[in-house]
């Protein structure tokens, strides 16, 4: 595989590429040049492994942030964690790259009253972690 030598060239649009340069990345991490391409080509599967810090969430959050229909109010992506902290900080990082991209992110997690997830749920909500 070609090495890329920026995020223009894995096809994001001109407001995830704006996004990922107000975040500061420059140049995608290997996991990010493999995976983010395969993501937008279509509905695949991917199990992808790198280290903390490789920017794993920004690999799958991209593309997600790329295919949701922002003008429909129902959940369109489920992220799974094992912990309630990752689930927040996944949670955050997707947030931090939909750019002026008006779609709703949401953790749910154990331990917080049940009622304030459903009503969440029930303003719409694009992306559920």
């Amino acid at each position: 595989m070609k090495e890329t030598s920026s995020f223009q060239e894995l096809g994001l649009s001109q407001d995830s590429l704006s996004a990922v340069r107000k975040k500061g990345f420059t140049q995608p991490s290997p996991i990010q040049e493999k995976v983010i391409p395969l993501l937008l080509s279509g509905h695949t599967d991917i199990i992808g492994q790198a280290q903390t810090g490789t920017g794993k969430t920004a690999a799958f959050g991209l593309p997600i942030i790329e295919k949701i229909a922002c003008h429909s109010r129902h959940v369109q992506a489920l992220v799974l964690t094992p912990t309630r902290e990752l689930a927040l900080q996944v949670s955050d990082e997707i947030a931090s790259l939909r750019g002026h991209k008006q779609l709703k992110v949401t953790s749910i997690y154990g331990g917080q009253p049940m009622q304030r997830q459903v009503n969440n749920l029930r303003q719409g909500v694009h992306i559920v972690v």
